[in-house]
């Protein structure tokens, strides 16, 4: 399904990153694994440090603590938001919605819309898409589009295919309407009937949560694993990502009249260092124009990893000038989807930590010292 959205941007991006921070040599040891093998999965995936939040922190918390950082710094008011949508697979609760937390935490005004969107490694281009369609109401002038998931607490320790891979993270998108005649193109595509490829069976209405699928299984290569935890056919979704994603993309840009060597970046999410760099390969993008140093430095975040490889990578770039750039979200559902639009100008660009328990007012709706994480400018 194809997209066309005028006069519409996006304003600032903000990550907010745990400061748990997590090295894999210090867990590969953790897997059942000789360690020379484990040393050369680091070298091929790009598996070297993850941030995890730690016991008791939901995607509610670091939602409320980057929004309160925007306030205090000026970037962002509360009365400005008409619509908040909360995009993640881990709520904090099956009810009420998390966006419902987050509205209520922060006091924001009551005629506003709050909606949760259950989607994965796409989410970061869907929830673009739902937040440029509302603004085509007449009384939504800004939409604050968070994507968040605390996936590490669905992911077996034990599970040396998923574990050293996943991080957490959330990701604040301020989008507004553009007083510029910009238009911005889009495509999602949708395929259910492979959606066992990655799966959380157990916790919802179909498997409840139990003691049985709480406990531990052999699942082969000595990888053990429990039905409340996440599960992911590697095979298939490298093929999956390697079959789709480029027609996908090369529709997108055929629509815009675009080629390559148009776009200044690919942006993509990022499921690791080895599957992007063979995507670039397929599609003869050279490595440079399609970061893939996320997974290495933060873990693999789901739909946030967008909005974190911009602001690692990208953020006095976007803050000081405008660039054309490509974003592809594939993964879980199965879902993909793609965007082209021109970015820039951004009030701000930015990580921001969230405190370790040691710090004070853990999850609280104030605001505490945070640091901002440097970027890490890549150049053109």
């Amino acid at each position: 399904m194809n997209f066309t959205f005028r006069r519409k941007r996006i304003s600032g991006i903000l990550t907010v990153v745990p400061a748990n921070e997590r090295l894999f040599v210090d867990e590969m040891r953790n897997f059942n694994f000789p360690e020379s093998r484990s040393l050369k999965l680091k070298e091929v995936m790009g598996y070297n440090k993850r941030r995890m939040v730690e016991p008791g922190v939901c995607v509610s918390d670091l939602a409320v603590h980057g929004l309160q950082h925007l306030f205090d710094r000026g970037f962002l008011k509360p009365d400005e938001i008409d619509a908040l949508l909360v995009v993640t697979l881990t709520p904090d609760h099956f009810m009420p919605s998390t966006s419902n937390l987050v509205q209520g935490r922060l006091g924001l005004k009551r005629d506003m819309l709050c909606l949760d969107i259950n989607q994965a490694c796409a989410g970061f281009v869907v929830g673009l898409i739902e937040a440029f369609s509302l603004l085509e109401q007449e009384e939504i002038r800004k939409v604050v589009l968070i994507n968040g998931d605390v996936l590490s607490r669905k992911a077996s320790p034990k599970d040396r295919n998923i574990f050293p891979l996943i991080g957490d993270a959330a990701a604040i998108t301020v989008i507004e309407r553009d007083s510029a005649d910009s238009t911005i193109y889009a495509n999602a595509k949708t395929d259910g009937a492979r959606s066992e490829a990655l799966v959380i069976p157990a916790g919802g209405m179909r498997l409840p949560s139990t003691a049985e699928t709480a406990a531990l299984e052999d699942v082969g290569d000595n990888n053990l694993r429990a039905k409340d935890h996440l599960r992911m056919d590697g095979t298939a979704i490298f093929n999956f990502v390697q079959v789709e994603v480029p027609p996908m993309i090369e529709s997108l840009l055929a629509r815009a009249g675009a080629g390559v060597g148009d776009i200044d970046y690919f942006i993509c999410h990022q499921p690791n260092r080895f599957m992007l760099q063979k995507l670039a390969d397929k599609m003869k993008i050279p490595h440079a124009k399609m970061p893939n140093n996320v997974v290495e430095n933060f873990g693999n975040s789901g739909g946030s990893t967008i909005a974190t490889s911009i602001t690692f990578n990208f953020a006095e770039k976007f803050k000081n000038g405008r660039l054309r750039v490509c974003f592809a979200g594939f993964g879980g559902g199965l879902t993909w989807a793609s965007m082209l639009l021109d970015l820039g100008h951004l009030a701000f660009c930015e990580m921001l930590d969230f405190p370790n328990k040691t710090a004070p007012g853990l999850g609280s709706s104030q605001s505490q010292t945070a640091a901002t994480i440097p970027s890490l400018a890549l150049n053109s």
